[in-house]
């Protein structure tokens, strides 16, 4: 799920804005995040479980009241509100939101990250250490990419 809001966020860019760097990081968000939920689907169906995330987080999101779907949310996700502002936006303001809002999104991956290294016995299946070792390596470049496309300083001491 929280792979596929990046897609979903990567999917307005053709649409909002002209800024090529943008559309080239954003061409390269949506590659990563492609072939990592392939990885996952992947891992998944070898080992016969299902890869369709379960219905009740989506359908509290997307229908019910408000505070039920937040509370679903996995980290770093935007709201409703926020990716209908970022659907509503056009150039440097969707340029914007759309940076702060995968900065945020991509600091949601890196808390799952630490959660599962910080799980006991977590993390032995080689196949995973290395998957995850590489998200984690390739979100916080991204980070820095987005900061320094942003404008802000890279904040290497908040992570």
């Amino acid at each position: 799920m929280h792979h596929a809001q990046a897609v979903e966020m990567t999917a307005l860019i053709e649409s909002h804005t002209v800024n090529e760097n943008v559309r080239s990081l954003g061409a390269r968000i949506s590659r990563s995040q492609s072939d990592e939920i392939m990885f996952m689907k992947r891992w998944l169906e070898t080992r016969g479980q299902p890869t369709a995330p379960m219905m009740s987080h989506m359908d509290m999101s997307g229908h019910a009241g408000h505070s039920a779907g937040h509370s679903m949310l996995m980290p770093g996700m935007l709201t409703e509100k926020q990716m209908e502002a970022l659907k509503q936006a056009k150039g440097a303001e969707f340029d914007r939101l759309f940076l702060q809002g995968m900065i945020q999104h991509h600091g949601g991956a890196l808390i799952m990250v630490k959660d599962l290294f910080d799980t006991a016995g977590s993390g032995q299946d080689a196949e995973v250490f290395n998957f995850v070792t590489d998200v984690d390596s390739g979100q916080r470049a991204e980070i820095r990419i987005m900061e320094t496309m942003l404008g802000e300083k890279p904040s290497e001491e908040k992570r």
